[in-house]
C-alpha cells in the first residue's frame, strides 16, 4: 500500500482546477480548520459544514472535508464553545478533521458550479454572466530529444497547454543541437561523465494559461527523459480567456417557461421552484447563477436572456425583474449541491492514481427549508 497523501497534496491537486486567486476578495476560501500536513485516507465532499455534517464525518472516520460554503465566513471574534459555530470548531479539532472550502473560486472555475448547472439543463455557447478576471497567458519553451517529442507534446497538451480558441495541441517546433556535460554525481539519460554530449533536440513552444501552469510543468517533468529539464517561461500580453461567475447560453430547443420550470426541478433535483413570468413565454436564452444572484438581474436582462435562474430572490427584486420583462426561476440556494459529485469525481481521477484514498459524498441534509 502506498503512503498517505497529506491535505496539502490533495489541495495542491484540487487548486489546479479551482485556484484560490479566482475567488472574490470578500470571500474566505482555503483552509478553515485543521492542518495542511495531516495525512489523509478519507475525504468527504459536502456543500456546507453544519453540525450534522461534522457528526457524519466523525462517524465515518473522515480526515478531510472539502466544502463549497466556507465554515468561517464572518470573522470570529471569540471561539465560544457553547455557540453553534464554536461547537462545530471544537468537534472538528477534537476529532482531528481538517476543513477546506472552495467557494467563489469554484463558481468562476471552468467546470465549476455554474458550468455544471448550465450543463445539466443543456445550455450551449455559454459565457460568463459577470466577467471577473482574465486567465493570464505564459509561453512555455522546452527542449527535448527528438524521440520524446510526441510523448511530451501530448502530455503538456492534455494538462492544458496549447489551447487556442477551439484548437488543441497547438505547438511550434524547431530542430537544433543541444550540448551538455554530465558531471560527477549525475545519472544522465544520455552521455558519460565529464564528456561533452551533442544531442539532436527540438525546441517546442506553446501557450499556457497561468491557472494550468503548475499542472503543465508537472506533466512535462513526468515524461521528459532528462534529469534536469531545460525550459523557459515568458509572460505574454495576449488576452487570455475571460472567466467570471454565472453563465449565459442557449437551450438546445426553445421551450415554454412552464416546461423549463419542470425541467429545472428534474435536472437540479429540487422539490419546487418559485418563478415569475408567463408560463407560456418561449424561452431560448438563459442566464443562471448558482447561489444568491439577485444583485445581477440587470446584467441578466442586458445579456438578452429570456429567463434568469438563481436562488434567494427577494420580493422587491422579483418585482423589478418582472417589470423589466425578465422571467425568473428560483430553485433555492441548495441547488449548488450539484457540484459535490463533480468535486468527488475530480478527486477520484486526479488523486487516486497512486494512492488509496476513499472519497465520500456527504449524505447529511443541509437544506434549511421544507417545502409544504
Amino acid at each position: 500500500m502506498s503512503h498517505s497523501m497529506t491535505v496539502k497534496d490533495i489541495i495542491h491537486t484540487f487548486e489546479q482546477w479551482s485556484p484560490k486567486h479566482l475567488a472574490y476578495d470578500w470571500d474566505n476560501v482555503g483552509l478553515q480548520v485543521g492542518s495542511m500536513n495531516k495525512p489523509v485516507n478519507k475525504v468527504m465532499v459536502a456543500l456546507d459544514v453544519l453540525e450534522n455534517v461534522v457528526d457524519e464525518a466523525v462517524e465515518k472516520k473522515v480526515d478531510l472535508i472539502i466544502a463549497h460554503h466556507p465554515l468561517l465566513f464572518v470573522k470570529l471574534k471569540q471561539i465560544n464553545l457553547d455557540s453553534p459555530k464554536g461547537r462545530i470548531v471544537k468537534k472538528l479539532i477534537q476529532h482531528d478533521i481538517t476543513v477546506y472550502a472552495a467557494h467563489t473560486n469554484l463558481d468562476v472555475a471552468k467546470g465549476g458550479v455554474n458550468d455544471v448547472m448550465a450543463e445539466k439543463i443543456g445550455l450551449k455557447q455559454t459565457k460568463p454572466l459577470i466577467p471577473h478576471t482574465e486567465d493570464e497567458l505564459v509561453k512555455l519553451v522546452v527542449f527535448v530529444p527528438n524521440d520524446h517529442v510526441e510523448q511530451l507534446r501530448n502530455a503538456i497538451s492534455e494538462a492544458g497547454a496549447g489551447h487556442i480558441g477551439n484548437y488543441s495541441h497547438c505547438t511550434y517546433q524547431v530542430s537544433g543541437e543541444g550540448t551538455f556535460m554530465p558531471e560527477k554525481g549525475t545519472s544522465p539519460f544520455i552521455g558519460e561523465h565529464d564528456k561533452l554530449e551533442k544531442v539532436e533536440e527540438k525546441r517546442i513552444e506553446t501557450i499556457v494559461p497561468k491557472s494550468r501552469l503548475s499542472k503543465v510543468l508537472q506533466a512535462m517533468k513526468n515524461v521528459h527523459p532528462y534529469e534536469e529539464v531545460a525550459y523557459d517561461l515568458y509572460p505574454l500580453v495576449n488576452e487570455g480567456e475571460t472567466l467570471g461567475v454565472g453563465r449565459v447560453g442557449l437551450l438546445e430547443q426553445p421551450m415554454k417557461l412552464g416546461e423549463l420550470n419542470e425541467f429545472v426541478k428534474l435536472q437540479y433535483d429540487v422539490p419546487a421552484v418559485r418563478f415569475t413570468g408567463d408560463p407560456e413565454k418561449q424561452i431560448k436564452k438563459v442566464a443562471l447563477l448558482g447561489g444568491s444572484g439577485e444583485d445581477y438581474i440587470h446584467q441578466a436582462k442586458r445579456s438578452g436572456a429570456d429567463v434568469y435562474i438563481t436562488g434567494d430572490m427577494t420580493f422587491h427584486m422579483a418585482q423589478d425583474a418582472d417589470a423589466m420583462g425578465l422571467a425568473l426561476i428560483d430553485p433555492g440556494h441548495y441547488v449548488e449541491k450539484v457540484i459535490c459529485p463533480t468535486i468527488a469525481e475530480y478527486l477520484e481521477v486526479n488523486c487516486n492514481q497512486h494512492h488509496d484514498l476513499t472519497i465520500l459524498l456527504s449524505e447529511s441534509h443541509t437544506e434549511p427549508f421544507t417545502f409544504g
